[in-house]
Parts: C-alpha cells; structure tokens; sequence
C-alpha cells in the first residue's frame, strides 16, 4: 500500500548549504532526520563497494513529500558527463505543488532566484514555472489545490516529478500497474512552449500527465498528499542516462521515494509486475533518529523507486517523543495535531 511520495532524493556536493537554500527558497525547513553514516547496502549502485555520506530528510508543513537532500563523504559526487536535456531518461524535474503560483515567481523573482521566463500553463490548464537551484536541479512549482496547512512559504512539498522515458506506452504501465497512477490528464506530442524553461525543450515531445484515482491511505497520507507523475519522450534523437556511468547518489536527482506499508505484499507484486527488488534491507534499518524498512526497484529504463515502510519517527525531539508506527493499523491515518507536531522541530535561519 502506498501512501504518497515519501521524499526526491537530491544528491548534492554540500549538504548543509543545500539544506541552507532549500530552507529559505522552498520552506523544506522541518527536519525528519540528519545522519552521517556508511551506505553499505546500496552495492549495486554504488560501484560494489559501501560508501560514507551524509543524509537529512527535511519536510514542508504545507503538505507533500520531503527532500532527502544527500551527499558522499567518502568519494567526491560526480556530475553527468553531458548536459542533460528534457527527455533524457530518468528524474528530469521535481514537481512542488503551490496554492498560488503567481505569488511563488514573485517571490522567488525577488530573492534572486534562477526562474524560467513567467508563470505558463501545462496542456491541462494549470499554471507553473521552474526555477533551478545552485546546482543545477530543475524544479517544477505546479498549481495544486490539495494542502495539509498554510505557512508562510507560497508553495508546499513535493507533489511528483517530470521522467524521461524511451518507451512511454512500456511506462505508463508501470507506473499504473506498479504505483497506482492509472489515471491519463492528458496524453500530446508536440513541442510545448510551457516546458520553455528546460533544456532541449524546443524538441517534439510525446508528453503523458499521470495521476492516481484512488485516495492515499496510511499514517502520512494526508501530510503527502495526491501526487502526478508526467513522463516525457522524445520523438527523435536518441535520449541517454541521466545516470550513465555514475553511482546512485551522485550529482542529481537520485531517486523518488513513496511512503508504504506492507512491504512483503508490495514485494509480491512487483515481482508479478516483472520489476523485483533490487535493494532489500529486509528488516529495521536505523538512521539514528528515525527507523524503517527499504527497497528499490527501477522503472522501464533504470530510473530508482525507493519504498520505505516507516517503523519509527521523531514527533518532537526536544522531549525525547518518538513514535512506533508498527503499533499502529496499517490504512489509519496519523491525527492532524500529532503530524502538526512534526512543525515545532522546525529549523529557523
């Protein structure tokens, strides 16, 4: 069972300065968790051998999911050895949903910030605009209507992503049949001035707008919130890994992380959906201040889903409250004054 979109991992070359402005562009500034420690389960992407790095997962109050904003402590993060353009395959763009898209770009115009040229409209008639941050991360601010509580930033938390794919018919049934996306908002090819903001989007793109009829159920659902997946290919040229000889946590995008529960059933049906595990931690793993079980597996062209299935989780560190998530039924939703609690860990600059 899903729940949301957990978290987009960003693999970034210094983790406190990108927590720094993501806290003050983007209001990610509630803490979930900070860890430095070896990543000694992810081999198969990180060359064979285990590797140090230092991790936090930061949330915004408005709703949505978070950032694991991620750096390597033991080697140096490697950029792409080509400039990625839209179309490219993997995580291209992360969507973050925004009450008034208008305010946002003013906002964000006003502090400086690298934004594409004014607010556009998506083949659905929704407003948005993208900004890129420091290093190179394109970011996609979405109308949305669906908020958990009004803070003081104009846009909330991750709401889904932009995934350049080579076969888009082969993904629209994976993310349907996989990640419960089975609604189509709208299915083009064209070239779309609305993706003006983006590399190589002057091309003709086959562009899909994914969304999930069904309502999210679990502790952090409603904190999460509905979430879109938009899948991008390119109708000619031949597209490359955003990931091409790289290691998992490198410079990027790294990978988009849903909220689950029942992790063995999930298992069970990814591999009747033909995308077994690639990554199991199999039981508890501890991050220090939060506690859970992960898995991985890839999309039609390799790009990493991460489930994480939540056992333990700080609601306010400063009293020593944690909670134990196994304690509770598996559809039941967290009461809105125990997640509003999350808040008062907020960190201030």
């Amino acid at each position: 069972m899903i729940s949301g979109i957990q978290q987009m991992g960003v693999g970034i070359p210094n983790v406190h300065e990108a927590w720094k402005w993501y806290r003050q562009n983007l209001g990610m500034d509630v803490p979930i968790f900070e860890e430095a420690a070896t990543a000694d389960l992810m081999l198969p992407y990180t060359g064979g051998k285990p590797h140090d790095r230092h991790a936090i997962l930061a949330l915004n109050m408005q709703g949505g999911g978070g950032f694991e904003i991620w750096q390597y402590t033991s080697r140096t993060p490697q950029p792409a050895e080509f400039e990625i353009a839209l179309g490219d395959l993997g995580i291209t763009v992360c969507k973050m949903k925004s009450s008034d898209v208008d305010a946002a770009y003013n906002q964000l115009k006003a502090k400086g910030c690298t934004l594409s040229d004014g607010v556009q409209k998506d083949p659905n008639g929704m407003k948005h605009f993208f900004l890129q941050d420091p290093y190179g991360n394109y970011f996609q601010i979405v109308e949305f209507s669906s908020f958990f509580k009004s803070t003081s930033a104009n846009n909330g938390g991750v709401s889904g992503a932009i995934i350049g794919v080579s076969d888009i018919d082969k993904s629209v049934a994976f993310y349907k049949n996989v990640l419960g996306y089975d609604t189509v908002v709208y299915d083009e090819t064209n070239s779309f001035d609305d993706l003006s903001g983006l590399r190589g989007s002057s091309e003709s793109f086959r562009r899909v707008l994914l969304q999930h009829s069904e309502t999210r159920k679990g502790a952090f659902s409603e904190l999460l919130g509905p979430t879109e997946i938009e899948l991008v290919q390119r109708t000619t040229g031949t597209p490359r890994k955003i990931f091409e000889n790289r290691y998992w946590g490198d410079l990027g995008f790294i990978h988009l992380c849903f909220d689950v529960t029942n992790m063995s059933g999930l298992k069970q049906k990814c591999e009747a959906n033909g995308s077994p595990f690639t990554v199991d931690s199999s039981n508890s793993f501890d991050m220090g201040e939060a506690a859970g079980h992960f898995s991985y597996i890839e999309d039609p062209d390799g790009a990493l889903i991460e489930f994480v299935e939540t056992h333990k989780i700080p609601v306010l560190k400063k009293i020593g409250w944690y909670l134990d998530l196994r304690k509770r039924g598996q559809e039941k939703r967290l009461p809105r004054w125990m997640v509003n609690a999350l808040g008062l860990n907020r960190k201030k600059d």
